[in-house]
């Protein structure tokens, strides 16, 4: 007998299989990461971000923080004004078998079982970069523990590749971004984040979600928004293809994601990025946000 289907929109785990580039100024190869965990339910958080405006595949979102009268102590989050939600225990779902992701010896699947219920690749077991080929099934199976069995299934994704040399945020100014387009159409998406006051305090953050075509526009409305909240030091974006698959278990969803990050420096007119007074000129010094004034 199956457990029951649990409840899709609640986030209750996943598996990632992430491709983590090479930094040829250090030397440090590249390689491919394994993880995953799985929860008793959805992980509450303790901000809130709400829709301020849309263009396009974009949104701006803008933090909210709730208040809770009563305390909720350390075992759960305030997650809207006056109610608390417990933090989720994690679970086992048994032995994981890992298939079409290959090892450096050449293996082409292996398992893993829980430590203190997470879910890691063995040492044995390097991972190259990539481990896998754009469009080949990539498949996990889980024996089941706690919940019943389940397997999840997704594609591997090219490496991404982001063409821009500089990108340059300004007032009334859309912001062009450009990757090698996918050597397959519609296996994966292209998720964007900019966040250009994350070292002062989070004001607000544009985020898109678009097809993997090779380019997307930053509407200029919403990067003026963006803008017009504030700034801090070190401003960047991070562009993510990715290709998901998902299933469900008792307590809601869990997904299998595939994914390729690269996260970019952004360049303000005017704004000096410093971690010490030494990096200011002249008569200007190093600001908590990480900027010279």
């Amino acid at each position: 007998m199956t457990d029951p289907p649990g409840d899709p929109n609640i986030l209750a785990g996943s598996f990632q299989v992430r491709l983590v580039p090479p930094v040829p100024a250090s030397g440090t190869p590249g390689y491919t990461a394994v993880v995953g965990k799985v929860y008793d339910g959805a992980s509450p958080s303790q901000l809130l971000w709400e829709k301020a405006a849309q263009s396009g595949d974009c949104q701006l979102l803008t933090p909210r923080v709730p208040f809770c009268n009563t305390p909720c102590g350390g075992s759960a989050v305030c997650v809207e004004n006056d109610t608390c939600q417990a933090y989720p225990k994690s679970q086992s779902v048994g032995t994981v078998q890992v298939q079409g992701v290959r090892t450096a010896a050449g293996a082409t699947e292996f398992s893993r079982d829980p430590v203190v219920n997470n879910y890691q690749p063995p040492v044995s077991a390097e991972l190259p970069y990539p481990a896998f080929s754009e469009g080949g099934t990539i498949r996990f199976d889980a024996a089941g523990g706690v919940y019943s069995a389940f397997s999840l299934q997704a594609r591997g994704i090219a490496p991404l590749q982001l063409l821009n040399d500089t990108i340059t945020l300004q007032q009334d100014q859309p912001v062009n971004l450009s990757w090698t387009a996918p050597g397959q159409a519609d296996l994966s998406k292209i998720h964007v984040k900019l966040d250009i006051s994350h070292h002062g305090g989070t004001r607000g953050m544009l985020e898109c979600d678009a097809a993997d075509t090779g380019s997307l526009q930053l509407p200029a409305a919403l990067v003026t928004q963006l803008l017009n909240l504030g700034v801090a030091g070190y401003p960047s974006v991070v562009v993510t293809r990715k290709a998901v698959g998902s299933t469900t278990i008792v307590p809601g969803r869990v997904d299998l994601i595939v994914s390729s990050e690269v996260e970019h420096a952004v360049e303000i007119p005017g704004l000096v990025s410093c971690s010490d007074d030494s990096q200011c000129p002249g008569g200007q010094t190093c600001q908590t946000d990480l900027t010279c004034g």
